[in-house]
């Protein structure tokens, strides 16, 4: 079993900043990449940023520019770094641990931008 918190959302105004941190547990052998995605109310999750299997970097266009992502070697730590937000960024931030098996979700952190 793996498993998943977040951590470090919160409330900012537009244009601030925020770091967010994942935080992988238990059989972390198994975990091939760590992601973040995000999730608005009525809208289906999305992959924000993150590694893929392919091992290369992505991030969704909305976030190019402003947010970077940041981690250790053994892949149980990653960081999602936060700039100049934006209300549209306001959403549950989850990070997922995807292994060859499936992904392993963790609670979701809120990240509220205000106008």
């Amino acid at each position: 079993q793996v498993q998943v918190v977040e951590s470090g959302g919160g409330l900012v105004q537009a244009g601030g900043s925020l770091r967010l941190s994942c935080a992988a547990s238990g059989n972390t052998i198994k975990i091939i990449v760590l992601n973040w995605y995000r999730q608005s109310p009525g809208k289906q999750r999305e992959l924000v940023a993150g590694n893929t299997t392919g091992g290369y970097l992505y991030y969704t266009n909305s976030v190019k520019g402003r947010f970077t992502v940041s981690g250790d070697n053994d892949r149980y730590m990653l960081y999602l770094q936060m700039t100049n937000l934006k209300p549209e960024d306001t959403a549950v931030y989850y990070c997922a641990a995807v292994t060859r098996e499936r992904k392993y979700w963790g609670q979701g952190t809120q990240v509220t931008v205000s106008s």
